[in-house]
């Protein structure tokens, strides 16, 4: 039997040299760990359709435009994902866990103090070449 794929919209947010994580809630899949935020992909709509949205509903902010990273897949073992990610400097609204959960506009060089899920490592490791 295949595992189901969940296709995730992943927004690196980020102002000057900061970016923006939050803290996954406890009873959710990778719980504790922090993450970029972003959701799932609904059907029929485009990454950034779901960026938007997503981002709306998890930090508060609305954003213009936003511009691919790299895709990921990884299997976690219970669960696989795909992880569209973008980068989003171009957005407004004062970014915070508008769902209660913990957040904060961390440094680059200080990415590496944060627990992030497994396949978030791909991710820093690219944004510390590419920024």
């Amino acid at each position: 039997m295949t595992k189901k794929i969940i296709h995730v919209a992943v927004g690196v947010i980020k102002a000057g040299n900061t970016l923006f994580i939050c803290k996954r809630p406890d009873d959710k899949h990778q719980g504790g760990l922090w993450e970029f935020p972003g959701g799932k992909v609904e059907s029929g709509e485009t990454v950034f359709e779901a960026l938007k949205r997503e981002l709306i509903e998890e930090v508060a902010l609305t954003i213009h435009s936003s511009s691919q990273l790299m895709v990921i897949k990884h299997d976690y073992g219970d669960k696989c994902v795909k992880l569209d990610v973008h980068v989003v400097t171009d957005f407004s609204g004062d970014a915070h866990g508008a769902e209660g959960q913990l957040s904060a506009w961390v440094a680059i060089d200080k990415l590496s103090e944060y627990n992030f899920p497994a396949a978030n490592v791909e991710i820093i490791e690219k944004i510390k070449t590419q920024f």
